[in-house]
């Protein structure tokens, strides 16, 4: 018997060509290779130790008259080198949403197929999801702070968990549609499990679908992850984290602004590349659109 994964395999042989086509998400997709490709690879490129002071406080990028040769895109309140922080804090900002995203998305997304695969189990699942929405991940990351202390665990956690419900209620209305595909009907005719039923047919139908929605997620999540670790409840001095520099920053807008612009802008572009690929990929991977 074919499934649904086999018809569409010549059509889906081709996406990341047609994805490479849009040059909006041709630029995005580089863009986010180079800054985790920075990231992966800081300790390689950076100038300076992330967390050393020096004399030089509040220097200017270099291509100011006043910037400094040795200091790149400047230096911070106590001397520390932009470049080089921003270099580490694009890594854990990466690693926190990449964590957050992977952890929420695979538990939302089981506790979805579940859901829509057993449906005696399904309005008591979708309840407990509407009582995890009820939670902003920035209240519960004060609440987790609260109990477990400043650090970058309880930021991880509270994403994860605010992603869940979102995850379960794309992945579980996904799901309802394979299960109503007659691969379905005719793998239970044929006897197959369970089991076999929500790994070879539910599972592997409905797993691309949802990781364009994760995709989509993942700017979101960096984006509130900052903002957590904006407002102190994210990494410890002296760490670098990019919502914590630009926290960090805003104490010199008036007189030394790039401290808190440039992790701000940086931010910035990680988010919207985030948007930008997974928007595409959706337009990439979905049937319906495809020519």
């Amino acid at each position: 018997m074919e499934d649904a994964d086999q018809v569409t395999a010549p059509a889906r042989a081709h996406w990341f060509r047609r994805l490479l086509r849009d040059r909006a998400a041709a630029l995005a997709l580089v863009t986010l290779a180079l800054i985790i490709l920075g990231a992966l690879f800081a300790p390689l490129l950076a100038t300076h130790d992330p967390a050393s002071n020096s004399r030089s406080i509040m220097t200017p990028p270099i291509w100011s008259p006043m910037g400094e040769a040795g200091h790149w895109l400047g230096t911070d309140g106590q001397g520390r080198d932009i470049y080089s922080r921003l270099l580490y804090g694009a890594r854990l900002t990466l690693l926190i949403g990449f964590l957050a995203v992977g952890l929420g998305g695979f538990i939302g997304s089981l506790v979805g197929l579940l859901s829509a695969f057993n449906e005696r189990i399904d309005p008591w699942i979708m309840r407990t999801m509407d009582v995890l929405l009820s939670f902003p991940a920035i209240l519960l990351g004060l609440a987790l702070v609260a109990v477990m202390g400043q650090g970058v665990i309880p930021v991880i956690i509270a994403l994860s968990v605010s992603s869940i419900p979102d995850c379960a209620r794309v992945a579980r209305g996904i799901a309802i549609g394979v299960m109503k595909q007659e691969f379905i009907e005719a793998g239970r005719a044929v006897g197959l499990s369970n089991i076999q039923l929500f790994k070879r047919y539910l599972v592997r139908n409905a797993i691309s679908s949802i990781m364009i929605f994760i995709s989509l997620r993942f700017g979101q999540t960096i984006l509130i992850g900052a903002t957590l670790s904006f407002l102190g409840l994210g990494a410890r001095p002296p760490a670098a984290e990019l919502g914590m520099m630009a926290s960090q920053g805003r104490e010199f807008l008036l007189f030394a602004p790039h401290i808190a612009v440039i992790p701000s802008v940086v931010i910035f572009i990680i988010v919207l590349s985030a948007n930008v690929a997974g928007d595409a990929l959706r337009d990439v991977l979905d049937p319906r659109l495809q020519a």
